[in-house]
């Protein structure tokens, strides 16, 4: 009996610590797939996670900076909404059919920018309008030329011959600093950039000044000897610099012309980090490129990429 007695307690020890064994093995195997299954789960959590961040992204409104522009001239922001794509931002082109207006739309703040100018306008309609704008980036040396149906070069002009220049105080001035330059009249240095027909104090060919619209020079091509066009209506007429008699140029231009065109935005904006990003997207070699080859070469980039 004693033998048995051992041999029950023997196998109830055995099966005891059989089970305490078997216990602990699934304890384990349970906490293993225990982790397992919070590791998959948190997995799946940061990929939705993720993936609603994207979809965040992509159903955002983009945010949408309007620019005054004048004239159907646009194609380089085509590849500045490009470039600005990866920023959710997005340029609408105001377009104006006057220099006049787009100032005073900025100022007002019924457009965020602006850029179909140069600073010589520019600061002068600040000076008489009393604007609160500022310059926030360069962008292109619009050609002022000189053009002509009957004559070949500014050599064949003979005395009495007409030219046809812009009415308004800053182009009508670049146009005879650019006389001046061709070598054709001498302007009184005290008038500066601005000069008027009043401040000719040299005309050997008696050269007849016709003060037109800017717009409308173009059509009375014609009807002169030659005329100095703006820019932008060099390309407005399908006209090239290359048909010019005479090309503006950076190189016959003075370090320190205000010829130069520029982003404007309200004082109080120059600072605007999403303003900032549009003009960076601008100052780029792929805009650079579409202003020279869509143009002509009639605008010509002055940032650096």
């Amino acid at each position: 009996m004693k033998n048995r007695k051992n041999t029950n307690k023997f196998f109830t020890a055995i099966t005891a610590f059989a089970l305490l064994t078997s216990g602990c093995s699934a304890g384990r195997a349970t906490d293993a797939a225990t982790e397992q299954t919070q590791a998959a789960s948190q997995q799946t959590v940061a990929e939705n996670d993720a993936k609603t961040e994207l979809e965040t992204q992509a159903s955002a409104e983009p945010i949408v900076v309007t620019v005054g522009v004048v004239g159907d001239n646009k194609d380089e922001w085509d590849k500045v909404n490009e470039n600005l794509a990866s920023e959710n931002i997005t340029v609408k082109l105001v377009e104006f059919s006057d220099y006049n207006t787009p100032n005073r739309a900025l100022n007002d703040g019924e457009i965020d920018l602006n850029a179909f100018q140069h600073y010589a306008f520019f600061n002068n309609e600040i000076d008489e309008f009393g604007y609160d704008l500022v310059s926030i980036g360069d962008t292109i040396l619009a050609q002022l030329n000189l053009y002509s149906d009957k004559i070949s070069s500014p050599d064949e002009l003979k005395d009495g011959d007409t030219i046809a220049i812009p009415n308004d105080i800053t182009n009508g001035g670049r146009a005879l600093k650019n006389l001046e330059t061709i070598g054709l009249i001498e302007l009184d240095p005290a008038a500066g950039y601005t000069p008027s027909v009043d401040d000719i104090t040299k005309n050997d060919l008696h050269l007849e000044f016709v003060e037109l619209d800017a717009a409308t020079i173009v059509p009375a091509l014609p009807d002169v000897t030659a005329a100095i066009i703006n820019g932008n209506y060099i390309v407005d007429n399908g006209l090239s610099p290359s048909d010019a008699i005479w090309q503006e140029s950076l190189d016959n231009l003075a370090p320190d012309n205000p010829y130069i065109n520029l982003i404007a935005a309200r004082t109080e904006d120059k600072d605007n980090e999403i303003y900032a990003k549009v003009v960076e997207a601008y100052h780029q070699e792929n805009v650079a490129a579409v202003i020279q080859e869509k143009y002509n070469y009639a605008y010509i980039p002055v940032f650096t990429y």
